[in-house]
């Protein structure tokens, strides 16, 4: 297939591509042509998937849907879908083209001339979307059964609004439908920011009611002017849609009628049973209000006012226009304005852009991820920042970057000499024997581990564990209980947005956030700090810094963990059969005999029965062959004998005669 000189392809199909219309989240949309029999033509809108998408099988899979949803759903206000193929492995869809604009356009270019949408146009595009809700709400398959399908995106950019007045609903690349629901992981969060309904937000199920609390905002964003949640920060946002905080709305509307602004409050209601339960009857709603006022609404209206604000070229009619869209010199009635036209607030998410000692830049970057970077090591502490293009300053000059910039877990540049500590290299046959001598001399210290570019820091007091800290990403405590379906994506964006105002603490901002419950943070909490001690026996050399202890006791577990525990732990999850045959190898014939006395005991250790059971069993005669061939009873598996036995001669339990 060729592809133009923009990476545009020339063809897809049947049909040549003449211009670029627009890139959304998962797909861009082309002017394209096709050409039939006797110079028979029709210009389309062609959507495809993104390149960088079209082997991702859940892209695919939604775009796939998206065709055969639409393809079912004919409705006067629904973009119609007219073909589906692909061409040298890119799928596409040929679909209605729509010339004109649409609702968020719509809404920018009143709120530039310092006025909102009038009363007559924000319903009639409201009534319209409802029609088209009411339509795909109840739609049912070829054998008549509902398929109960949630659009999940109604957004003013999907609401397309043609030079002549027509309204169309597009973009059902992320519905769901009841047949359709394994195309998207329970609890996945879709839908654009700002345009999301309270249990979307919240990872909930969701059902038609979701869609008409989004068509809510835009109604409300019509009549006011003003985005209605989508300004400051992500986690502003996020949290005024979760409370269906509407206060700005109401503080910008109060010209409009009571009885629409209370049509807007109850299909913003927090609650779906609050809400209007079917797109109809929201519909009746804003029918009775038009006929109480005497309110005329129309495609002509809203087509001249599009014309006025210069947002579509004239359509062709019959007679001529006045300014405000009258087709005839009927009088009529005045249209409704809110008095007090505000301007449309865009305010752009946080940024932050990183300025190194040699003058070289990082970024932009959104407040999660310079949090990430700052507390995994990746922005020194020299470093300066800059926050929405201002100036550059050193990170505590920063009040939501300035505590986790300074507290210890977070340092990563060390230096080491004979008066502060010492140095242990080790390779991983010596790792855990190293590990066990420290854990049994019961130190207070901070244990900084180095393999290559990664680093861990133990801080241990009298034996026992309170933090691990890490510089790999994927041990944060919010990518593992991403990880774990224990949170959403979104609720990790809010937490973190949040942790500057709890010390810098993912996880009390997550139990602030009620995403979380206390005791299950401290599990979370005393879940990642095994595992980050469990990733330290998979390395294969490095070094130990043993160093004096830092002040950590404000970010670590509320009591410690014994070390030995946590390097049997390790050691457990860590190494397979086949790795313990051959660390054990060269000792197998040899007699076995238990420790000094002041070597730990299994209880200590933490042993699984298993285990335990292959440790007790060393009485200085047998060797590991006889123990494998001769299992002790309750008989113990190869493995746990070969677990037991490396850990007993690891930890000092077990020594072997000659060694």
């Amino acid at each position: 297939m060729e592809t133009s000189h923009q990476g545009a392809p020339q063809r897809l199909g049947d049909y040549e591509i003449l211009q670029w219309l627009a890139t959304g989240g998962m797909a861009e949309v082309y002017l394209a042509r096709r050409r039939g029999a006797r110079g028979f033509t029709k210009q389309v809108a062609l959507k495809r998937i993104l390149p960088k998408f079209a082997s991702h099988r859940e892209f695919v899979t939604m775009f796939i849907n998206e065709a055969q949803l639409c393809s079912g759903l004919t409705h006067p206000n629904l973009v119609e879908v007219f073909d589906f193929g692909e061409e040298d492995g890119e799928l596409f869809m040929a679909m209605e083209l729509v010339d004109g604009t649409n609702c968020a356009k719509l809404v920018r270019a009143a709120a530039a001339r310092g006025e909102t949408v009038p009363i007559e146009d924000a319903l009639f595009i409201t009534l319209n979307v409802l029609r088209a809700l009411e339509f795909a709400h109840d739609a049912e398959n070829e054998k008549g059964e509902p398929l109960k399908l949630v659009h999940r995106d109604v957004s003013p950019g999907n609401v397309l609004i043609s030079r002549t007045g027509a309204i169309k609903l597009a973009d059902f690349g992320i519905a769901r439908a009841t047949p359709l629901e394994h195309c998207t992981e329970n609890g996945q969060l879709k839908g654009k920011l700002g345009y999301m309904s309270p249990e979307q937000v919240m990872g909930q199920d969701l059902d038609r009611r979701s869609d008409l609390f989004t068509l809510g905002i835009i109604l409300a964003e019509l009549l006011s002017g003003r985005p209605l949640f989508a300004y400051g920060t992500e986690t502003d946002i996020l949290v005024r849609i979760r409370d269906a905080d509407i206060s700005t709305f109401l503080r910008y509307s109060k010209g409009i009628p009571t009885e629409l602004r209370e049509i807007v409050r109850k299909a913003l209601a927090r609650s779906p049973e609050a809400r209007y339960q079917h797109a109809g009857s929201f519909a009746e709603a804003i029918e009775s209000f038009v006929r109480q006022h005497r309110l005329a609404l129309g495609p002509v209206r809203l087509a001249a006012y599009l014309e006025a604000l210069g947002l579509v070229k004239p359509a062709s009619r019959s007679g001529e226009f006045r300014f405000r869209g009258i087709l005839d010199s009927t009088p009529r009635a005045k249209p409704m304005r809110c008095p007090e036209p505000p301007v449309m607030n865009e305010s752009a998410p946080v940024t932050y852009r990183v300025r190194l000692d040699d003058g070289s830049l990082q970024g932009p970057f959104p407040l999660a991820r310079i949090l990430e970077r700052l507390i995994t090591g990746r922005i020194p502490p020299n470093a300066q920042v800059s926050r929405n293009d201002g100036p550059f300053l050193a990170l505590c000059e920063h009040p939501e970057l300035r505590r986790i910039a300074s507290r210890s877990s977070s340092q990563w540049d060390f230096t080491v000499n004979a008066a502060e500590g010492q140095v242990i290299r080790f390779d991983e046959r010596t790792l855990p024997y190293h590990l066990y001598e420290i854990a049994l001399k019961a130190p207070t210290a901070t244990l900084l581990a180095i393999h290559g570019l990664d680093r861990k820091k133990i801080h241990i007091k009298e034996g026992s564990v309170s933090l691990v800290s890490s510089t790999d990403p994927s041990e944060l405590l919010g990518e593992r209980l991403l990880r774990a379906n224990r949170i959403l994506p979104i609720e990790l964006d809010m937490a973190l947005a949040l942790a500057p105002r709890h010390g810098g603490r993912v996880g009390d901002a997550l139990v602030g956030l009620g995403i979380l419950r206390p005791l299950e943070l401290f599990q979370a909490l005393y879940e990642q700090t095994f595992e980050r001690t469990a990733a330290l026996l998979s390395w294969t050399e490095g070094e130990l810094w043993l160093l004096p202890p830092e002040n950590y006791e404000e970010d670590g577990l509320p009591w410690g963990i014994s070390l030995l525990e946590m390097i049997t732990r390790g050691i457990l999850q860590t190494y397979k059969e086949t790795t313990l045959h051959r660390f054990l190898d060269g000792i197998t014939t040899l007699p076995l005999h238990p420790g000094p006395r002041s070597a730990p005991c299994p209880t200590a250790l933490r042993l699984p029965p298993g285990p335990t059971t292959a440790l007790l069993a060393v009485d200085g005669v047998r060797s590991l062959t006889d123990l494998l061939r001769s299992p002790p009873s309750p008989k113990p598996t190869e493995l746990e004998i070969l677990q037991g036995i490396y850990i007993g001669l690891a930890s000092g339990a077990l020594r072997v005669e000659g060694c």
